[in-house]
């Protein structure tokens, strides 16, 4: 190296740098011959994250450089591996012959694969959609776009930020794109977990996203999206196509069409509910079960992903509903329509998935033939559904499109069994081209030929042992052993000398030699173009196969609640407009699946109106059933919103159009909070969003802090959803059985309890809802069960024996005269003769503050024993005790 000049990279390494520099962000895997390469700190990375070598690559005058690499062939397994660990993935390939070059080989990225834009099989979930979600925020609105490149999905909508986040926690995006400098805001407001990724300010201007927009649908105006509504909306699928541009992923012929998600239209439920309610993963992890898992019927992934989808988002348009219904009751009667229609739609595949691969180019010949085994059944599903007197089922199969030209041209065009690509053998059908077939039969006929020859040479020269071979040297060769040296003819030309033999070669064979290597080359050639042009004319028909798929998710769903009903025995809920829920026999549409043998599920009734019933205190043991009978209750109600039939005897449902849960709750550390102060920010999100028709599921509330502060808590956030929550239905689970007093305060507030019975030191749980409320919570009972150890339990009922002397002592002594007058101190504590007693007038309570001025004016040592029992049945009543 010269004196004065810094060292260099390598030109191979120059490249990967420049290359690198473009997309700083992504992992670069880096084709190399037969390998993809990682370097530096992307090799250190890659060996990380995958399990690979970590070792060194030469790098010229700058010695080596770190480098992790795989084969190829490997990149399916190892691809997805790096992006299921968050991160972007550019994939760089040759894009030249290295033998037609003697310079460096020109390289450039071909794909950049992200957590929302893949079409990878082993990164996709065959039941669940890839969403890459795009936001747009001003002041306290934002829109947002949601694009699953896998099936063409591409939905828009607009509102507040606590309506996005609804939409955030029912769809579960894999990746969101926001506007640089918002990523913060947008963690602290959605979630530390997600996965953001930013453009810049112009990605997300209106007039570039409509034009965008209309050049992608090949359309002069939007008019016919009906979006208009949703500006910020617009900019942001805006915005994800420029994303799309970035990542290398233009021209997506699947994305042709743009929907609406109206928040009026679908039951809003937070991400405490989904949660709550285990719609889509249980709180129990691997041991828990979900409701998905249990009401998923669908024969194809298709209708898997629709069904999502709908539990994400109920409807509560009752015309939709009734109309679902009526084709599950058809095929609840019409079981064996049933049967024949579910193995047909298992025979179809997932056609969404199929046709966005043909429309970025990259069908492999084994998925057209499935997607001609597909539309193949488009016909005999049609033919299954119509005519059956069941005018919903009729309008949706008159919505299916014909795609019979496009079937008859996949079946004549395609070999009945293709090779896994091109290259790899038959892939187009004999009889398409009759120069194909020629060269074929010269391509196939080689081996033939060759035997020949070399049987026909050896009688010839008399050298038995005479063999003909290949190599990628020098081609076909023919060998001969040095014992039968003497015998090869004078016009063959020697190649190659071994120990024990010599190659040679012949005229003809060079002749045949260029003949079948010029037919591989010619049938590569021809069936590449006949294949490019199959994949063009089912490009054309991408519109036509997804409204098909989309028909065939729905009958899927449909069938699947049927089989559903029949199994679980549920029935046809009835939806009306009124205010007014009266499940009758419910029951858990989760637990009873995990009854075990021999024991069913107790079933009960709940009604709730805004006349006379709006709001339940349930009191009762714990242990007894009274989480399990909130969650059935909103389970019941999105079953019946979704178009199921429901796990009951009868249910009249008030259409709902918001369901709120507080159900349990998990310290936030890091973010400050405590199980407290979560509680109470989602109980106050509830409080805030109630509307007539909402359906309110409240467990526990207020445990989580002293119990005279919890009770006062719980007690006005009862009294606040009676008088001011517009009539919502509510649900509310205790153990502060001082509740039960509201019921006389409030007309639409009832009591309810679990009801158990006592044998002995025994609690058995009967699990039946009952008319009025319950003192009595078993925990020392509850505590015995889980196997506490018998000196915890004794020292227990000791000491809940002592309380409840000492609270019937109280009440004596005061009956006799003999209580002192209560001074308090400063320390909130209580003193009388000398004795201590927690205060319980610290409460802000004006029942308890009436009791307290009440003993304040009490004159004790004048008082006679009469006056005092009084004044104690005075307080009694004004307790409602």
């Amino acid at each position: 190296m010269a004196k004065g000049k810094l060292p260099e990279d390598t030109p191979l390494i120059k490249q990967f740098f420049s290359v690198k520099a473009e997309h700083p962000e992504a992992v670069l895997l880096y084709r190399v011959g037969d390998f993809y390469e990682s370097y530096s700190s992307d090799a250190v990375l890659v060996s990380k994250v995958l399990g690979l070598v970590l070792t060194k690559k030469s790098n010229g005058e700058k010695g080596y450089i770190e480098m992790a690499g795989f084969p190829h062939h490997a990149i399916d397994v190892y691809l997805p591996k790096l992006v299921r660990a968050g991160h972007k993935v550019a994939v760089c390939d040759q894009l030249e012959d290295p033998k037609l070059t003697k310079k460096l080989v020109k390289r450039g990225v071909t794909e950049l694969v992200t957590p929302g834009i893949t079409f990878n099989d082993q990164l996709l979930d065959q039941k669940e959609n890839n969403f890459l979600a795009g936001l747009t925020f001003e002041k306290d609105l934002c829109g947002a776009a949601f694009l699953d490149v896998s099936t063409g999905t591409f939905q828009v909508t607009q509102g507040s930020l606590d309506y996005v986040g609804t939409l955030l926690a029912s769809l579960s995006p894999k990746e969101i794109v926001v506007q640089r400098g918002c990523e913060k805001g947008v963690r602290a407001k959605y979630g530390d977990d997600l996965y953001i990724s930013t453009l810049e300010e112009w990605a997300f201007v209106y007039d570039a996203a409509e034009e965008k927009l209309k050049k992608q649908f090949g359309v002069k105006s939007l008019k016919g999206f009906a979006v208009d509504r949703y500006p910020l909306g617009i900019c942001s699928a805006g915005a994800l196509l420029v994303y799309l541009e970035q990542t290398r992923h233009t021209g997506l012929r699947n994305i042709c069409s743009l929907s609406r998600i109206d928040g009026d239209r679908f039951v809003w439920m937070d991400k405490f509910t989904i949660r709550n309610l285990e719609l889509f993963d249980s709180s129990a992890g691997g041991e828990g079960v979900s409701l998905i898992s249990v009401i998923d019927r669908c024969s194809s992934p298709m209708g898997s992903r629709m069904l999502r989808n709908w539990l994400a988002m109920p409807v509560m348009d009752i015309r939709e509903l009734n109309s679902r219904y009526d084709v599950v009751s058809h095929f609840v009667e019409a079981e064996e329509d049933r049967n024949a229609l579910q193995e047909m739609i298992g025979g179809i595949g997932d056609l969404e998935r199929i046709i966005s691969r043909a429309a970025t180019g990259k069908i492999m010949p084994r998925e057209i033939m499935q997607l001609g085994r597909g539309l193949g059944h488009m016909e005999p599903i049609s033919s299954l559904c119509s005519g059956r007197g069941v005018a919903a089922l009729d309008n949706l199969i008159a919505g299916m499109k014909d795609c019979s030209e496009l079937l008859q041209t996949i079946t004549t065009t395609m070999a009945p069994e293709p090779a896994a690509a091109i290259g790899k053998g038959e892939v187009i059908a004999r009889g398409i081209d009759p120069e194909l077939d020629e060269l074929r039969n010269i391509s196939s006929g080689g081996k033939d030929y060759l035997l020949a020859l070399q049987r026909s040479e050896a009688e010839r020269t008399g050298i038995t042992s005479l063999k003909i071979g290949y190599n990628n040297v020098f081609g076909y060769y023919i060998e001969v052993r040095n014992t039968f040296r003497d015998l090869v003819p004078k016009e063959w030309i020697r190649k190659q000398t071994l120990v024990n033999a010599e190659r040679y070669i012949t005229e003809e064979l060079k002749e045949y030699e260029s003949k079948i290597l010029g037919a591989e080359e010619r049938i590569y050639a021809i069936e590449t173009g006949i294949y490019g042009e199959l994949v063009a004319k089912i490009q054309k028909q991408i519109v036509a196969i997804q409204t098909n798929s989309r028909i065939i998710a729905r009958l899927d769903i449909l069938a699947g609640f049927a089989q559903l009903a029949m199994e679980r025995n549920y029935c046809r809920p009835q939806m009306a407009k009124d205010l007014v829920l009266d499940i009758r026999d419910g029951r858990h549409p989760v637990i009873e699946t995990l009854m075990p043998p021999g024991e069913e599920y107790v079933p009960n009734d709940v009604l709730l109106d805004d006349k006379k019933q709006q709001v339940i205190i349930l009191t009762g043991p714990n242990m007894a059933g009274k989480s399990a009978l909130l969650r059935q209750t909103a389970l019941i109600v999105l079953l019946a919103q979704i178009g199921s039939f429901v796990p009951a005897s009868s249910a009249h449902i008030g259409c709902f159009d918001k369901i709120f849960t507080r159900v349990g709750a998990s310290d936030n550390i890091s973010r400050g909070e405590s199980t407290f102060m979560v509680e109470m920010l989602e109980t106050s999100m509830i409080l805030h969003n109630l509307s007539a028709r909402s359906l309110v599921l409240l467990d526990e509330i207020g445990r989580g802090t002293s119990t005279y502060d919890g009770m006062s808590i719980a007690r006005a956030i009862v009294e606040y959803i009676h008088e001011y929550g517009h009539g919502a239905k509510t649900l509310f689970a205790t153990h502060y059985h001082e509740l039960n007093d509201l019921e006389e305060i409030y007309p639409r507030v009832r009591n309810f309890h679990i009801t158990v019975r006592e044998v002995g030191t025994q609690v058995i749980f009967l699990r039946k809802l009952k008319e009025g409320g319950t003192a009595h919570s078993f925990g020392i009972h509850v505590a015995r069960m889980a196997g506490m150890p018998k000196e915890v339990i004794e020292s227990a009922e000791n000491t809940l024996r002592a309380l409840e002397m000492h609270d019937a002592q109280h009440l004596v002594s005061a009956s006799t005269g003999q209580i002192g007058k209560p001074v308090q101190t400063k320390s909130g504590i209580l003193e009388t003769d000398g004795s201590l007693q927690l205060s319980f007038f610290q409460l802000d309570d004006p029942a308890l503050e009436s009791l307290r001025d009440k003993l304040h004016g009490a004159d004790l040592n004048n008082m006679t024993p009469l006056q005092a029992f009084d004044l104690l049945r005075q307080m009694k009543e004004e307790l409602g005790v």
